[in-house]
């Protein structure tokens, strides 16, 4: 049995769901989401709670089953509040400027590193935290991580772009063992 499948799913107020063939269509004041129904999952909306309910006993369906309502659960957050994701930029020189549509990433290379962010993706800079914010938790997460693999952060200084939640662990450089020649 899966833990997480059993689960109801409340409904906050403002946003509306509607159960379709194999899509769960979701709509609220960030717009409007489309979630998967994966196979053998069936959904049942009550009131403001949302009840799935496993079809079979296999692996494959359980797995699903859980599957299905955390990726539901995920877009009715979404369609009510953003989802944010914040990265760390740390190195000398190393910076991050937001042009019109795209992020300019100077982290070390030769050239800067232009992104153009994805739609329905804001970015803001304050100092050296870069800030992804938007109502897919799928779209901001992906590209948060390919921000990230630009630079991944290097455990002896410690420099490159990490998640601020992230803990680097650090390394010890080369040490300097005494000069005592005999």
């Amino acid at each position: 049995m899966s833990k997480v499948g059993k689960k109801i799913i409340i409904v906050p107020e403002g946003v509306k769901v509607a159960i379709e063939a194999e899509v769960l269509k979701v709509s609220g004041k960030n717009g409007e989401l489309i979630s998967p129904i994966l196979s053998n999952i069936s959904a049942n909306l009550e009131g403001n709670e949302l009840v799935f309910t496993a079809q079979g006993d296999d692996k494959q369906t359980l797995a699903n089953w859980g599957t299905t309502r955390a990726l539901a659960q995920n877009a009715i957050a979404g369609a009510e509040n953003d989802f944010a994701k914040s990265l760390k930029i740390e190195g000398v020189g190393y910076r991050a400027v937001i042009e019109g549509s795209s992020i300019i990433l100077t982290v070390g290379y030769s050239h800067p590193v232009k992104m153009d962010l994805p739609e329905g993706i804001t970015a803001s800079v304050e100092k050296n935290i870069l800030t992804l914010k938007g109502r897919s938790k799928e779209a901001v997460g992906t590209f948060a991580a390919k921000i990230r693999a630009i630079r991944k952060p290097e455990p002896y200084k410690g420099t490159g772009i990490a998640y601020t939640d992230e803990v680097i662990r650090r390394k010890a450089g080369k040490k300097v063992v005494g000069s005592g020649a005999k």
